[in-house]
Order: C-alpha cells, then sequence, then structure tokens
C-alpha cells in the first residue's frame, strides 16, 4: 500500500540491563526469544516480570529484549494511574526524571528511582520509506488511521528514521483502544 504503514499496538512491556536480568533470574541469566517483533532484531521474551507501583502491581509484564544499557518500563497512562504513579509520555530511551517503581522477579528484586515512561507515539521508518512519504528524522506528524469502527487521526507522532527499522507505527493500548484498532490496522501522514 504505497504512502501506508502498519499500525500496531505495542502493549506494556519492560526492557532490561544485563545486571537487572541477573537480579530478577539469578546469575548467568539470559533472556530467551519467545516471539520475533517487527523491528528488525527484537523480540518478546519467555521471562515476564511484576512491576510494583506505590498504589498496585501489574504481574506478569513481558520483558522484550535484547538486553538494554538503561532499564526502562514503558506503560500506557491507565497503566501508570493503576500503579499510581505518573509517568510521563516519552521517546523510548528518554527517562531521566520519570516515575519509578520496583520490578520483581523469580530470584530478585530491582528498585528504580526512574525509568518509567509512556511512550509517545511514533512511526519507525526506513530512509527510503521516509523519502517516499515526505518525511524527516525527529520531524513531528499527524497520522490517520482507519479502522472499520473509529477513525481517528493521531497528532504528535515523532517520526524516527534508520536503516535498522522496518515501516510501523506504534501507538500503546489506550491510543489503540480510542482508535478500536483490531487486527491489521494501516496508517498515512496527513497534511
Amino acid at each position: 500500500m504505497a504512502g501506508k504503514f502498519i499500525v500496531e499496538t505495542s502493549a506494556r512491556h519492560v526492557h532490561v540491563t544485563e545486571q537487572d536480568l541477573e537480579t530478577l533470574f539469578g546469575k548467568g541469566a539470559k533472556l530467551t526469544p519467545k516471539k520475533d517483533l517487527s523491528q528488525p532484531g527484537q523480540y518478546a521474551c519467555v521471562e515476564r516480570v511484576d512491576v510494583v507501583g506505590p498504589k498496585k502491581t501489574i504481574s506478569g509484564v513481558s520483558i522484550l529484549g535484547p538486553t538494554r544499557p538503561a532499564t526502562q518500563i514503558e506503560v500506557s497512562l491507565t497503566d501508570a494511574r493503576t500503579l499510581g504513579v505518573s509517568a510521563p509520555v516519552r521517546e523510548s530511551g528518554d527517562i531521566a526524571g520519570s516515575a519509578g517503581c520496583k520490578l520483581v522477579g523469580p530470584c530478585g528484586e530491582v528498585e528504580l528511582k526512574e525509568g518509567l515512561i509512556a511512550a509517545k507515539r511514533h512511526i519507525h521508518l526506513t530512509p527510503e520509506a521516509a523519502a517516499e512519504l515526505g518525511v524527516k528524522d525527529k520531524e513531528i506528524v499527524s497520522v490517520k488511521v482507519d479502522p472499520a469502527s473509529r477513525p481517528l487521526v493521531f497528532g504528535d507522532v515523532v517520526v524516527r528514521v534508520s536503516e535498522k527499522f522496518s515501516p510501523a507505527m506504534h501507538i500503546d493500548t489506550d491510543e489503540a483502544n480510542a482508535a478500536g484498532c483490531a487486527g491489521e490496522v494501516w496508517g498515512e501522514v496527513v497534511r
């Protein structure tokens, strides 16, 4: 579909460092791939953790691999309210001054002073796909999604361009529910 890209729902998940992985799952622990994701080299893992906030706990949250330089938890704003924290809307990796929480695994716990965010909606694009759409890295655009039940235009969508990406837009579960996204949904940049 020329000019269109898949829109995927990114459910709550955790990215961990090697050190935090060992604390949570034991010395020498490695992530076990369960399912490849749309972005090359990214995968959902067999390993899961509980995310503990001051108000409640969300159990069995998926870890995505591979490990990262900083542990990060991505939740919807509804999840943040459930946990009892204020999650800033940020791009992945921008965790300075964000909310903290505790992660609990079968072998230990990690208390995080920061790292919990609501991921800003974004589009992953290759340089070729970005050129075809007439957009550039870090540009902020609007995207129309047209599922059968609730068409919607999302504003404030950040474009991320890299040779390492596969074209796909990521929204969280709150956003997907607002637009009635289920199954295969496509988006297009609107001017």
